[in-house]
């Protein structure tokens, strides 16, 4: 018996606003399928406990500049007088190995990656509501009032962008029923890609 030609991995973008519970979702997500967690490049320094290619490859604002210009970069962006990209060979290998990989990117960085790569899947996860949004911002306690507003203008936008622009919309009000929907949504792109 022969096998067929294997299928490559599929590229999963997963974007949403501040406070909505992104990281969580993606930290079961990656419980419950087996999937690669691509690893960013940024300027800005390590964090403590941070780890050097574990939780970013940090790199001087000279090489993310050279990435940038020889083209080792999937996307880049600037947030925070920072940058932060997605190396591409990285990916590409994984890909190419038929293992799936998520990106944690924002909105700018997704539609980049889709206009290189049409194949990704996008996902972008939604508040319940704008008040439950609110709530869990301002119970983070890093914002300000002034600041919690500026966010959520910001967070309008980038929802309004995602309903004409992404694949997918996921409200998270429930962690196991989002993380359950988004694995449905891998399962159906896997069989559209085939």
């Amino acid at each position: 018996m022969t096998e067929g030609p294997r299928s490559l991995g599929l590229l999963i973008v997963v974007s949403g606003p501040s406070g909505v519970g992104k990281s969580t979702v993606i930290e079961k997500l990656g419980h419950e399928v087996d999937i690669a967690f691509s690893v960013s490049a940024t300027t800005r320094p390590p964090r403590p406990g941070e780890e050097d290619g574990v939780d970013y490859h940090f790199v001087d604002e000279e090489r993310f500049a050279d990435m940038v210009d020889r083209g080792e970069l999937l996307e880049w962006a600037r947030y925070g007088g920072r940058s932060y990209g997605t190396p591409v060979a990285p990916v590409r290998e994984l890909l190419d190995r038929g293992t799936d990989v998520l990106l944690d990117i924002e909105n700018e960085g997704a539609m980049q990656v889709k206009a290189a790569m049409p194949e990704a899947v996008t996902v972008f996860i939604l508040p319940p509501s704008p008040d439950a949004l609110r709530t869990r911002l301002a119970r983070r306690g890093d914002t300000t009032g002034a600041d919690l507003e500026a966010r959520l203008g910001v967070v309008a936008d980038q929802i309004a962008h995602a309903r004409r622009h992404y694949d997918w919309l996921v409200v998270n009000d429930d962690l196991d029923q989002v993380v359950a929907e988004i694995v449905r949504i891998l399962a159906v792109s896997r069989r559209m890609q085939q």
